[in-house]
């Protein structure tokens, strides 16, 4: 199977303009951007053929070249990842079996949440990762939404791990959990997906409906349409994982690469 990861990367962004440039500390102490910490996570997944960065900023695209990234420059008008995912896609040859999304926002991604998508696509049109929360990442997140931030997304599935919903939310209703055996029934979304050409193909064709707009989360164009995403659970194991969302997340994920030995 040919698998294709594009790392989208905008500068504009209502809620953290130049977000993708923003230095992040690992364990010495040195700094990476943002982009270049998400991309050196891409490429150590195993049984990938190009990782590309997907960008429509000169500033972006400028600083991905200098750390030896592969740059492709996108529409302005895409008005999401996944669209920009698509315009990958449709520019370069040949067509891969599987086009991965890994959002430039997401520099804590384990390698093996990539590699999981490729496994776990089964005959679905999407795949994308969903971790067990503990009590400290659900705590955040009901912390985040009582303060008016939007933080990270969650996920609800049916018996067979497809999905049902996602909302930045806390759902399902979580504000009488207290104890780490029901926070593990609340799933934590990670922002990365698997998409089949012909889902890719499909989303551009559809436009963006009430839930996607209303959540700002593109992904549930594919659900508002009847297309199929599955859900694939992966563990942590002892790697916090946080996206970069609000300015308060950089001294979470500094922390994270710093106990995580990141450099």
């Amino acid at each position: 199977m040919s698998v294709v990861v594009a790392i989208p990367a905008r500068y504009q962004s209502v809620r953290y303009p130049g977000k993708p440039l923003v230095a992040l500390k690992g364990a010495t102490g040195k700094s990476r951007s943002l982009v270049e910490r998400t991309f050196l996570a891409a490429v150590e997944a195993k049984g990938i053929d190009r990782v590309i960065v997907a960008t429509d900023d000169s500033r972006i695209a400028a600083h991905a070249n200098q750390f030896g990234a592969e740059v492709m420059m996108t529409s302005p008008k895409c008005r999401n990842g996944t669209e920009r995912c698509a315009e990958v896609l449709s520019r370069i040859t040949p067509t891969p079996d599987l086009m991965i999304n890994v959002q430039g926002d997401a520099p804590l991604t384990p390698p093996d949440f990539i590699e999981a998508l490729v496994s776990g696509i089964g005959a679905s049109d999407v795949a994308t990762p969903v971790l067990r929360c503990d009590m400290q990442i659900l705590s955040r997140f009901r912390n985040d939404r009582r303060n008016g931030r939007v933080g990270g997304t969650l996920a609800v599935m049916d018996n067979d791990s497809r999905a049902l919903y996602f909302s930045k939310e806390v759902i399902p209703y979580a504000d009488g959990i207290e104890s780490e055996a029901a926070a593990r029934t609340v799933f934590h979304h990670v922002g990365l997906y698997a998409y089949t050409p012909k889902a890719l193909a499909d989303y551009l064709a559809w436009q963006p409906g009430i839930l996607e707009l209303r959540e700002g989360l593109e992904q549930l164009r594919f659900l508002e349409n009847g297309a199929s995403i599955a859900c694939v659970e992966v563990e942590a194991k002892g790697r916090p994982f946080w996206e970069l969302n609000n300015p308060i997340d950089v001294e979470r994920i500094e922390q994270a690469l710093q106990g995580a030995g990141i450099i």
